[in-house]
């Protein structure tokens, strides 16, 4: 199959496109190679160069995952960070900002799948947006983890003090109240996570 990296977000000169041809072998080896950059793909192969994030971002991110492993440390679960790739039904490979999974379905995989880029839709995914990213393409993510099989994601977006919740019922909740708590759910049972952290 036929690849296409591209990084443009529809702003300044058209990008370069790299044409490669990879099997999904191909791509870990591509990914590993490059582990200064980081990579996502969509369902048609098409290879995306992801920005790092600025320094508050990052700072926010620390606050999220640690109140999420602090929770799995009692209640079970494995928690990764926005260094995994998980390689979702749909053929999208995909790096959440912090993800869970349950410790039956996680362990369920084999060793090989494990080590390599996960073939499974986490349970719950959070994804914390910059000031630079794209609400309409960010949204259209969070419907396609969903759509793949994951229960409930977070989409938080610190700059206008909101929330989306994405429910596999396909429900979606909007929150404009950082004074408020997010709650795991039934999805993950006893997790919350204090809006008014990220505002620090």
């Amino acid at each position: 199959m036929t690849v296409v990296i591209n990084d443009w977000r529809g702003e300044g000169p058209e990008p370069l496109e790299l044409a490669y041809e990879m099997d999904d072998n191909a791509f870990y080896e591509f990914c590993r190679r490059n582990p200064h950059l980081r990579f996502e793909r969509n369902p048609d192969r098409t290879i995306i160069i992801m920005p790092n994030t600025g320094g508050k971002t990052g700072i926010r991110n620390t606050k999220i995952l640690s109140k999420l492993y602090s929770w799995s440390e009692g209640f079970g679960g494995v928690v990764f960070d926005s260094s995994t790739a998980f390689k979702l039904p749909n053929f999208a490979t995909r790096s959440p900002d912090a993800a869970w999974i349950s410790d039956v379905r996680w362990n369920a995989l084999s060793e090989e799948e494990q080590e390599r880029f996960p073939p499974i839709a986490p349970d719950f995914v959070i994804e914390l947006m910059s000031v630079s990213d794209n609400l309409k393409k960010a949204q259209e993510k969070m419907l396609e983890y969903i759509e793949n099989g994951v229960q409930l994601a977070w989409l938080i977006q610190p700059a206008t003090q909101t929330v989306f919740i994405y429910r596999a019922d396909g429900t979606i909740s909007k929150i404009t109240d950082f004074s408020e708590k997010l709650s795991g759910e039934n999805v993950a049972p006893g997790f919350e996570f204090s809006l008014q952290l990220l505002l620090k």
